[in-house]
């Protein structure tokens, strides 16, 4: 499989497969890299895509930048890199995992496809949960800009703002989703009453990461059947 590595503006990017007319854009989630796509890519080549693969801010190559990994940040990036595969594809489609898929329904308006996996669909749900858990109220975060939980992720007032502000698109491209019966990110109903009238696969057993052998094998399946 050929394996191009390059750099879009100051974006680390890597793109597989032979020159084409269709290809996929694939993000992944937080803790990811771009290298994360190679597995993707042997099941899509063959099918004729080539697959273009980033870091995200902070992430991969990008780790020692300083670089806030926030949607304000990510969203350009995204815009960017989905400029680059137009000028080279006739189709583009989304393979996007967790927060790379709601970065991903921030930035774009219309892939020809999206295969989404754990997506986060409810980003202010996300965070009035862990709001919640941590015993934080609105106004408190308010008054304190930025609460550390600890155990999780800081809280920030900007950021709850900002997604407020900003409603992500709604596809009208056809939408597949992987579904791990045990995600503790994203709720059921909330797949149910955000998924964008997409068709979801539900993993029994599986968390929010695909990562043991077993995962891994239902996921390169449902690949397969949804390309």
């Amino acid at each position: 499989m050929r394996i191009e590595r390059f750099a879009i503006g100051a974006i680390p990017a890597i793109l597989y497969g032979e020159p084409g007319k269709k290809g996929y854009l694939f993000l992944h989630g937080q803790m990811g890299r771009k290298e994360e796509a190679e597995a993707f890519a042997r099941v899509a080549c063959p099918k004729g895509f080539q697959v273009l693969a980033i870091d995200l801010p902070g992430h991969g190559q990008r780790q020692e930048r300083g670089e806030e990994f926030a949607p304000w940040t990510a969203v350009p990036d995204i815009r960017a890199a989905w400029d680059w595969a137009a000028l080279r594809w006739k189709a583009i489609s989304l393979r996007a995992n967790s927060i790379g898929a709601y970065f991903a329904m921030l930035a774009l308006d219309a892939p020809c496809r999206a295969l989404l996996v754990s997506p986060i669909l409810d980003m202010e749900g996300l965070i009035l949960a862990m709001m919640g858990k941590a015993g934080v109220t609105e106004s408190r975060l308010r008054e304190e800009g930025e609460i550390e939980t600890g155990s999780g992720p800081t809280l920030s007032w900007e950021y709850l703002c900002w997604v407020r502000q900003h409603p992500s698109h709604v596809w009208g491209c056809p939408v597949r989703i992987l579904y791990g019966s045990k995600d503790d990110m994203t709720p059921w109903d909330t797949v149910q009453a955000h998924g964008q009238g997409a068709k979801v696969t539900l993993a029994e057993g599986a968390g929010h990461w695909f990562h043991t052998p077993e995962e891994l094998a239902l996921l390169k399946k449902w690949e397969e059947t949804e390309l």
